[in-house]
């Protein structure tokens, strides 16, 4: 304590410790520093490979550490850093001596290595569209496959093969996604039609039998490439040909009873319990979000009934990747109407675009969060394993995007009734907050700061779609010019009554003052009601700052009257109060 000193900073004093860290040379820092950092490197599945016990992604075989010219010298797992890297394998993986820090990128491009992720990303879709356009089609590019070959390439070099036209018979989507998840193919469909939307277009291309894969190097043997190629995707093909042959042997409604030999998970039963449990959920689910049509229930509940089925057929088995899509093409082929089918295939969407499908999976998420809290096996830290987070969003996002009215407090206190293990209030509540959560992801994500998202989540964080049209219009009045002139008027009101623990009722026989007369007076013209949106609230606020400022300016508040007291809090609770269930402006900028 005898080393701090106090300075006087403006009009206040503050205690000051001075420490002096003496400066070391950079690469003696960066010696220190570097093994630390790659140790901190952490990978979802590591490997060990020698006898330094030091767990990484892959095998640690160089370093190139300069800093200039200078090698920075460091051993991490059994490596001692350098100045020379590697160039392909298929080369051999010669040698490539880096003569400096500066010099590294050229170098690397002399060696045939694209290192900027984006030049090779630029040269991966070029080498793809010129590819398709050989054959008067178009390459299906989506970002992930597109990001996935990206990282896994440092020579893109664009091999076009084929493949027999006889298995075009098989589902589209069967076909895409063992060209993409299983051999990352960019999958051909013919060229979009002139005139058309792309949109349009691509529901009306038809795939062709061909494929563009990724080689990491030049053309040299290209052919053999090509040929193997070919051959492992004719056998991938000739496996799903299998697969959907035996399985259209049966109706989709048949495998449901299946489901029993599958685990959900060893507290909450099968997934036969599972698809009973949503069954029941699903009725209650479409009756919040308002759908009474006939004709619409009844698809609903079958695509809840049928949702799962498909779980028990030798393709999801092969492929978890296409589960509900299969169950989608299954339905169609089942006899079922194209409304239950779409529902079943679009139920693992981020943003499922029907109603029915929007019941499917709200229910599907709803059950699996509800459980899986119930069980004790709550996300913690980075761990996820089962995926709650994404089910979490799964619920957020598409009742935002169908702008649906929906109370998610009741929701999961439905799902938790018909759980087969206890899911107490107190887990009910770690639930919602946990989704709260998600939504302030979501919104902030959206380009919403964060003190506006985390006022209106305060008070409304159990109905998405109704955060998300009070953050929009919230936001919109935090920009407003008279903004400063707004806020602080309401939070008079609020900041002086909220440490009282009683409401007290307003009696217009005890205001004395004009203008706590002419305050009461504005709140009975312009608060008649309790205002439901966010515009609502601050229209009225507005209309009152006028009347609020004059108040304070004039009237004492706590005045020694214990009555006329009261009445003048009684007053600015009735302003405070003006938006519970909307927001809560205290936590704003501001404020």
């Amino acid at each position: 304590p005898a080393s701090l000193e106090v300075r006087e900073e403006g009009n206040n004093k503050y205690v000051f410790a001075l420490v002096k860290q003496k400066g070391r040379p950079t690469p003696e820092v960066l010696a220190e520093a570097l093994p630390k950092l790659v140790a901190d490197i952490k990978f979802e599945k590591s490997m060990r490979w020698n006898d330094s016990g030091v767990s990484f992604s892959r095998p640690i075989r160089w370093y190139v550490t300069l800093l200039g010219e200078v090698v920075i010298p460091f051993e991490y797992a059994g490596v001692v850093s350098g100045d020379t890297s590697r160039g392909l394998r298929p080369y051999d993986s010669p040698e490539v001596k880096i003569t400096s820090a500066d010099k590294y990128f050229d170098i690397i491009r002399e060696a045939g290595i694209l290192l900027d992720k984006e030049e090779r990303k630029a040269a991966i879709v070029a080498q793809v569209n010129e590819a398709a356009h050989l054959v008067g089609g178009e390459a299906i590019i989506e970002d992930g496959l597109l990001n996935e070959v990206t990282n896994l390439i440092e020579m893109p070099t664009a091999v076009m093969g084929g493949f027999n036209e006889e298995f075009l018979a098989l589902p589209r989507d069967v076909l895409i996604s063992v060209m993409k998840k299983h051999q990352r193919y960019f999958p051909v469909q013919s060229a979009a039609l002139s005139g058309t939307s792309r949109q349009a277009s691509a529901v009306e291309a038809r795939l062709l039998p061909h494929f563009i894969a990724i080689r990491n190097g030049d053309d040299i043997g290209i052919d053999t490439v090509r040929e193997g190629n070919e051959h492992v995707l004719g056998a991938r093909f000739a496996d799903a040909n299998f697969f959907v042959r035996e399985d259209v042997k049966l109706k989709l409604e048949e495998y449901r009873p299946k489901l029993s030999s599958l685990t959900f998970h060893t507290k909450l039963g099968s997934m036969l319990d599972k698809s009973d449990r949503m069954l029941k959920l699903g009725a209650e689910v479409g009756a919040m979000l308002g759908y009474k049509d006939a004709t619409l229930v009844k698809n609903y509940a079958r695509a809840v009934y049928l949702a799962k089925a498909d779980l028990a057929t030798q393709m999801v088995t092969e492929m978890t990747s296409l589960q509900g899509i299969i169950g989608g093409e299954y339905a169609l082929r089942s006899g079922e109407s194209k409304e239950v089918a779409a529902a079943i295939a679009e139920q693992y969407q981020a943003v499922p675009q029907t109603k029915e499908g929007l019941v499917v999976a709200l229910t599907d998420r709803l059950d699996s969060l509800v459980g899986m809290f119930g069980a004790g096996l709550a996300p913690t830290g980075a761990k996820d394993p089962f995926g709650l987070r994404r089910a979490a969003i799964g619920i957020v996002q598409p009742l935002i995007e169908h702008d649906a009215d929906f109370d998610l407090a009741l929701a999961v206190k439905l799902s938790a009734n018909t759980q087969p293990i206890e899911v107490n209030a107190e887990a009910q509540e770690k639930i919602l907050d946990f989704i709260k959560g998600r939504l302030a992801v979501a919104l902030k994500d959206s380009g919403y700061k964060h003190d506006v998202v985390e006022a209106v989540l305060a008070q409304q964080s159990a109905n998405p779609a109704a955060s998300a049209q009070a953050v929009k219009q919230l936001s919109a009045w935090t920009s407003r010019e008279d903004w400063s002139t707004i806020l602080p008027g309401y939070a008079r009101c609020v900041r002086i009554t909220r440490d009282q623990k009683e409401s007290f009722k307003v009696n217009e026989k005890i205001l004395v003052e004009a203008e706590e007369k002419v305050l009461f007076k504005a709140i009975q013209e312009s608060a008649n009601r309790q205002p439901t949106t966010v515009n609502e609230f601050l229209e009225i606020v507005v209309k009152l700052v006028p009347s609020i400022n004059a108040f304070f300016d004039k009237v004492l508040v706590m005045a020694e009257d214990k009555k006329v007291k009261e009445n003048r809090l009684g007053l600015l609770q009735s302003i405070a109060s003006l938006s519970t269930g909307i927001a809560d402006p205290s936590h704003l900028e501001g404020f």
